[in-house]
């Protein structure tokens, strides 16, 4: 049991795995990586408690994962280093620095982890969808629901789906019990190709979340809540390449609504009553977040120091 007064922390449940990245047909470097994992290192770089969930093995890239998730100030949780191997992701990147992906992955998980009940629970990528681990991840979501924020990213893989119909069920319950939502404008047309980012966003809103935020690049990126929609434009940066961007988002997001004192079930109801004011400083802080990380090469998340002096030039620019 959590004493009095103890602070709450973040439980972060996905996948983690070592990016092998291709440019010009040869490989430039092995960077640690996997969407939720990023988000936990990006929240703990931001001085935020975090717990890891995720199955990798007890291997060198395993240990090596293990390291980086310990550097950064995060714990990982006890039985995360089961699988038979650690996951790979080869990516290659094209010439304005995007990522194409060819994953080799082994996802599942086995019971509740030991840890406090938490402040905020965060899922997403392929430990939402791919089998067997997705079913466990999402029962976990309902257990620490009702003492927790949830906050999801489908941030999609289409190169491990082999069942679509099946894959964009879980989406929708993940979604359906979800406080935040963030995805990118490329999620949302292989989800959905029939609607536009904003017609699946407001869908989405009306399945419960209170905030739905969606990332388009160069475009910047729009949320909606329900007292409307807002829209942040892209931070002018040298793109050197974009792993990382949308879990920087994320990881950001997450920690402005923290600063705000919005997560936590116990505050449900006012993050639903946030304002266009305060989601349009909340997505320009998860915005700055991304921008940082794009202009470093890999998935190299920006602490807190440089994200706020960022933040306050912006402010003061």
């Amino acid at each position: 049991m959590t004493e009095p007064g103890t602070p709450r922390r973040a439980l972060v449940i996905g996948e983690a795995l070592i990016d092998i990245v291709e440019r010009d047909g040869r490989v430039t470097g092995e960077y640690v990586g996997g969407s939720p994992l990023n988000v936990a290192v990006g929240l703990s770089r931001l001085g935020r408690g975090v717990d890891f969930l995720t199955h990798i093995g007890d291997d060198e890239r395993g240990r090596r994962i293990a390291e980086h998730v310990k550097h950064s100030g995060a714990q990982l949780v006890s039985g995360s280093m089961t699988a038979q191997r650690t996951p790979t992701a080869r990516a290659t990147l094209d010439a304005d620095g995007s990522a194409q992906y060819v994953f080799d992955i082994e996802w599942a998980l086995t019971g509740t982890p030991e840890v406090a009940p938490p402040l905020v629970a965060h899922t997403g990528s392929i430990a939402a969808v791919l089998e067997p681990g997705c079913r466990a991840a999402a029962a976990l979501v309902d257990t620490y629901h009702p003492a927790a924020t949830v906050t999801f990213d489908p941030n999609v893989r289409p190169a491990l789906i082999e069942d679509g119909d099946a894959a964009r069920g879980r989406i929708d319950r993940l979604v359906e019990r979800s406080d935040v939502v963030k995805a990118s404008d490329e999620d949302m047309r292989w989800i959905d190709a029939s609607g536009t980012p904003e017609q699946i966003a407001q869908t989405w809103l009306g399945l419960g979340p209170s905030i739905v935020a969606v990332t388009m690049g160069d475009r910047g990126a729009f949320a909606l809540c329900a007292a409307g929609a807002v829209h942040v434009p892209a931070l002018q940066v040298d793109v050197v390449d974009t792993v990382g961007a949308g879990d920087a988002f994320m990881s950001g997001l997450i920690d402005a609504l923290w600063s705000l004192d919005l997560l936590g079930a116990e505050r449900r109801r006012d993050l639903a009553r946030i304002t266009t004011e305060t989601l349009t400083e909340v997505v320009h802080t998860a915005a700055l977040s991304s921008a940082l990380t794009v202009a470093r090469a890999g998935a190299d998340l920006p602490d807190r120091d440089t994200r706020d002096t960022a933040l306050q030039s912006a402010i003061l620019g």
